[in-house]
């Protein structure tokens, strides 16, 4: 079979040992996990979605995702995922890796980090200007100094590589996704592609899934 995937999504949710089992959380009647695949899978630009389910969640992640034109692959890895569907990907395929607590990323910020790539980026970060005050603070817990956060920004996901980038940054990491990504294109974020991990984020998502008069999440 000749390689036919232009785009495919990796579903991870390798950031922190606790958020397999926060991916999992309902939202509005539905996990997070299928919140984000559901709106990856809306996003006309994206072929294929795969899912690196930990062993320990693997059948609750299926469960999650039955029904949703999602593979699941057992092991927490990137590397295990990617090896999994890595024949089908065809040499200008763009790869992304998302996490799947940010289940109310909007499209045209996936659409955005899809074009920054596609435009000769070998990697593209979402990202947002830092709006709080920053400080720096000796070993004693003392402030030193405040940071200028004119070039401060923080990262949202997806990542996004050229196929050729994310097999380089794979040999360096498990998860590239979540490494260092020091030299990337960024485009912007939206502050809806929150991290769901705490009560009052929680709480926000949930009014976020009633507001039903927005954009598909991811």
């Amino acid at each position: 079979m000749n390689p036919q995937v232009l785009s495919v999504a990796f579903v991870t949710v390798a950031h922190r040992p606790a958020d397999p089992e926060l991916a999992l959380t309902a939202v509005g009647g539905a996990a997070l996990l299928t919140h984000t695949v559901r709106g990856l899978l809306g996003t006309p630009e994206i072929d294929l979605v795969v899912a690196a389910a930990p062993e320990r969640c693997a059948k609750s992640f299926s469960e999650a995702l039955s029904g949703l034109d999602c593979r699941v692959v057992p092991g927490a890895s990137l590397r295990q995922a990617f090896a999994a569907v890595e024949p089908l990907l065809s040499p200008d395929a763009v790869v992304l890796v998302h996490d799947a607590l940010r289940a109310f990323t909007p499209q045209r910020t996936v659409q955005r980090v899809l074009a920054a790539v596609r435009d000769g980026a070998p990697v593209a970060v979402p990202v947002l200007p830092m709006s709080d005050t920053v400080k720096t603070t000796d070993e004693t817990g003392i402030v030193t100094a405040t940071v200028d956060r004119d070039g401060l920004r923080s990262a949202q996901t997806p990542v996004g590589f050229s196929l050729s980038a994310f097999r380089s940054a794979l040999a360096d990491s498990a998860d590239p996704g979540l490494a260092d990504t020091a030299g990337a294109a960024t485009v912007p974020g939206d502050p809806d592609a929150m991290r769901v991990a705490s009560a009052f984020e929680l709480t926000l998502a949930e009014a976020l899934v009633a507001g039903g008069d927005r954009e598909d999440p991811l």
